[in-house]
């Protein structure tokens, strides 16, 4: 029996694209390719948006050891065709054309994460893992979510946004907008994630600075209040009509700010203990709650993953006033860092189930789709 042909795709024109390649091939691909059932299919995107595959694409030292730049300038880019489904066009003394059964996107952020990569699927009629283009877009959106999710009686920490262009066109009306903001704020970007460009300020020439740093990635820029008495905790979902939920997650930070450096380069350890072993060492998996708030803490993300029509995979991050026990949502990731697959294997799901599981939701909303009329019959063009 020939195996299904499962593409994954991976890196692309975003600030995430190093994170996307580890995801791709420690989380994604190698558990696939140790259920034996799959042929996978690397397909990498360059910062510059050249699209490659090859077998060797889905070995981690080729990105790490600095041999990827010698080893695209001797292969050929990719052609993809996208005419009633995806087939790829593989250039050489005999051109070799390959059928994609399903796409597994593992493209964080920009040009991928955001919808713009499932929206290109949707138009082939491709299968794929993860959130429809709308939900993938608002997910995306921090400003967008917070609408959507408002509408769920959601409870939210305050918040301002505004476009990149009109801080530079008239910075006295921004600051005057945050002027009766609260100390301390947070400032991110609104499109991305993995923490990139999210700074922590306390003053407003910290503020300032942290804006055009935002600004400098993003065209639109959000700025929360922190959370007094503050808990964080992540809810990992997957799943499309019945939603499952992980156990909760609450990263240990202690006094610093959880940022790009901390979260990864460090693998979420302090400064003061960057050279201790472990990844994942940085956080406590159930969340140090009360099972009420545990409880409670679930039932809002899935509200919000159900709200926004999230399928597949997504993750809700909270934050909890320990004090006063209100819950807020802070926002949603569709493509969850390595998927969170530390996370799972708390609750008896490997990544190789893990994996499984998503392709298996992503071929039934897919087949659930198939079902919808989307053609509608008319004499309207006789009358030209």
């Amino acid at each position: 029996m020939t195996k299904p042909n499962v593409a994954v795709i991976f890196g692309s024109r975003s600030a995430e694209h190093d994170v996307s390649i580890v995801t791709a091939i420690v989380s994604i691909i190698e558990p696939l390719e140790l259920t034996n059932k799959y042929n996978v299919i690397p397909i990498y995107i360059t910062k510059d948006g050249a699209w490659y595959s090859s077998p060797q694409f889905k070995n981690i030292e080729l990105y790490s050891s600095g041999k990827l730049e010698p080893f695209l300038k001797k292969t050929k880019p990719l052609s993809v065709s996208f005419d009633r489904g995806m087939t790829l066009i593989q250039p050489g003394f005999k051109t070799k054309n390959t059928k994609i059964d399903l796409v597994f996107p593992a493209t964080h952020g920009t040009y991928g994460e955001d919808g713009t990569l499932m929206g290109l699927l949707e138009m082939a009629n491709v299968a794929y893992v993860g959130c429809d283009p709308v939900a993938s877009a608002i997910c995306m959106d921090k400003v967008l979510a917070r609408d959507v999710v408002s509408k769920a009686n959601v409870k939210m920490n305050r918040y301002e946004w505004f476009y990149a262009s009109d801080f530079v066109r008239d910075q006295p009306a921004v600051m005057a907008q945050l002027a009766k903001m609260n100390y301390p704020l947070f400032v991110k970007p609104v499109h991305l994630g993995s923490s990139i460009a999210i700074s922590r300020v306390n003053n407003q020439k910290e503020l300032i600075n942290a804006i055009e740093v935002a600004a400098f990635y993003d065209s639109k820029v959000i700025v929360e209040e922190a959370v007094n008495n503050l808990v964080e905790v992540t809810v990992p979902l997957i799943g499309n009509d019945d939603i499952v939920a992980a156990n909760t997650e609450e990263p240990n930070q202690g006094k610093e700010f959880f940022d790009f450096e901390t979260k990864y380069m460090r693998q979420g350890k302090s400064k003061a203990n960057a050279s201790s072993k472990g990844a994942h060492g940085y956080s406590h998996i159930p969340a140090r709650l009360s099972e009420e708030m545990r409880n409670e803490s679930i039932s809002i993300a899935k509200r919000v993953y159900k709200t926004i029509g999230c399928s597949g995979i997504a993750r809700v991050d909270l934050l909890i006033d320990s004090k006063s026990k209100d819950i807020y949502f802070n926002e949603i990731n569709p493509l969850p860092g390595s998927l969170f697959v530390h996370n799972w294997k708390t609750v008896g799901i490997s990544n190789v189930e893990l994996v499984e599981k998503l392709i298996n939701y992503a071929t039934e909303r897919y087949q659930q789709k198939q079902k919808i009329n989307t053609t509608f019959s008319t004499n309207f063009l006789k009358q030209f």
